[in-house]
């Protein structure tokens, strides 16, 4: 029986330790990956207006310890190391609770529920993601701006073409790309903060707290937007079967988080050194000579996904 479960619970892509973790880069993390396109213009727009340093601070914070919480802590450190044969997702977890006699009719309900959820989130997240990808024409090339819309519905209809080619195809394919954008999310992000360095005060949760605890009902607004920090966490999660865990942590820990929280430093720089607006605060850190190649990456990497 132990030798069954041990070839169940084998990654169904192989290969050395940083491979995998490479593979997993190009499968795992596009959504989350995204995120830096949206997530601080959606949260800081529900502010209005020119955001104070106070709320830019405030808001900086919440997407940094939302990331701690509940993607590093959550997925990375309890959910990955509750697995059934090595699988993860939702309806691996209502197996290993349907063995349950008890409770079995609330069980499967919540199974369902989670199911639901992910079948919303993977219907949402792609044309969200595409659309912030292809965004940045509006600032450097204004006249394609009409073509954007047709171009995201092109753009999707390829993403979804080439799924059937299989999970170990595609991580291989499109992991070094992935890796390039991650890169270019940190260079980014830091270029700012090393000209703006008081914007790492943020890390402190005091400002998170004091900046939702002190809006009122508005608050639990941002933090619902706020969560859009950690779009596609749950892939993590689901694709463990895919990877394994160690892969997956690994990428998450040496590349993905640390890119995440220095683009998210580096738009929230932007804002504190005087940016008037926080609509497409992530095309801002891009030298404009740059802002072309930046949506090229930006949609060859939501293409990979």
């Amino acid at each position: 029986m132990s030798e069954v479960s041990e070839a169940v619970a084998r990654p169904t892509v192989v290969g050395s330790l940083p491979a995998l973790g490479l593979s997993a880069l190009g499968v795992v993390f596009g959504d989350i990956g995204t995120s830096p396109l949206y997530t601080l213009k959606t949260v800081l727009g529900l502010t209005g207006g020119a955001p104070e340093p106070a709320a830019v601070l405030g808001v900086l914070s919440l997407v940094i310890w939302t990331l701690v919480v509940v993607t590093t802590i959550k997925y990375v450190g309890v959910a990955m190391s509750i697995d059934n044969d090595g699988e993860g997702g939702i309806l691996a977890l209502l197996t290993l609770l349907g063995v349950k006699r008890q409770h079995r009719p609330v069980i499967i309900a919540v199974g369902l529920f989670g199911a639901a959820l992910i079948y919303g989130d993977g219907a949402i997240t792609p044309a969200i993601s595409v659309l912030s990808a292809l965004e940045g024409l509006n600032i450097a090339v204004p006249a394609l701006v009409p073509y954007v819309l047709p171009a995201a519905v092109l753009i999707l209809i390829a993403l979804f073409a080439v799924q059937p080619q299989g999970t170990a195809r595609i991580g291989r394919a499109f992991g070094p790309i992935m890796a390039l954008w991650f890169l270019t999310l940190a260079v980014l992000g830091l270029w700012s903060v090393a000209r703006h360095p008081g914007v790492l005060t943020a890390i402190d949760p005091r400002y998170g707290f004091s900046y939702l605890f002190s809006g009122g009902a508005g608050g639990f607004l941002v933090l619902g937007a706020v969560f859009l920090c950690v779009t596609g966490a749950e892939a993590l999660y689901a694709d463990m079967g895919h990877f394994g865990a160690r892969p997956i942590r690994l990428a998450w820990s040496v590349i993905v988080f640390p890119s995440l929280v220095l683009n998210y430093a580096g738009q929230s720089a932007l804002l504190l050194a005087g940016e008037t607006s926080a609509d497409n605060i992530f095309y801002r850190l891009c030298p404009s000579v740059l802002l072309v190649p930046l949506i090229i990456l930006a949609r060859a990497m939501r293409e990979s996904w």
